[in-house]
């Protein structure tokens, strides 16, 4: 088979794969900032019972290995009665796993700012959600765009260990056409290059938001 036409042959699997990879990036992005921003706030209160489980989230999440996580939620959950499907399980990993990167983005972007502006904010009558919300937040996001980007795209390159439970990314449905073609090598190569157009996609995104930010700062 000649390798345009195998190309052509894969490209409608392979590119509805990577609308899946697509979306589960998005859906745990959402995830994770939902996840993420709770979190960045409970690290840095001064009361350990509300500090320490946030702590300690973080620590495992990023301690233990994504594949790992995935088998937890996916294999081991059912063992006590809770049990997901194969999308709502690796969208809710990539979540937790997410939500811990995010957080400690948020959270560093926002220890950035200086306390000045706390105090400037707490003399003038507006209390602490007040002052992070309208004052603190606006500025933090600006830090964060990059870090936060930067686990964007991780999202999509992760999102191909989700194949294991047999979710039909990007990287299963590879395997899908190599099973019947027999041609490993540019099909591994083409859905390299499809993860990298989105990884470059998001990047045009995050130099555009950080152009808007400056200018919104500004």
């Amino acid at each position: 088979m000649e390798l345009l036409d195998l190309l052509r042959e894969a490209a409608p699997v392979m590119l509805r794969g990577a609308l899946y990879t697509l979306l589960f990036a998005v859906a745990s992005m959402v995830g994770g900032l939902v996840l993420g921003f709770p979190t960045a706030v409970m690290r840095m209160s001064s009361l350990a019972l509300v500090r320490w489980p946030a702590t300690l989230y973080v620590s495992v999440m990023r301690g233990t290995p994504l594949l790992v996580q995935i088998f937890v939620i996916y294999y081991g959950l059912p063992s006590i009665g809770i049990e997901f499907t194969p999308v709502t399980a690796g969208v809710l990993a990539l979540s937790l796993n997410a939500g811990a990167y995010l957080s400690e983005s948020l959270r560093g972007a926002i220890v950035s700012i200086a306390q000045g502006q706390w105090r400037a904010s707490f003399s003038l009558g507006l209390g602490y959600w007040q002052t992070l919300y309208h004052i603190v937040l606006p500025q933090a996001l600006r830090v964060a765009v990059p870090a936060m980007s930067n686990t964007l795209i991780s999202l999509i390159k992760d999102t191909s260990l989700v194949s294991v439970i047999t979710v039909t990314e990007l990287m299963l449905a590879t395997k899908e056409v190599m099973a019947t073609t027999f041609r490993p090598l540019p099909l591994y190569i083409a859905a390299a290059a499809i993860y990298w157009c989105l990884s470059l996609a998001f990047e045009h995104l995050q130099r555009r938001a950080e152009r808007r930010l400056n200018r919104a700062h500004h």
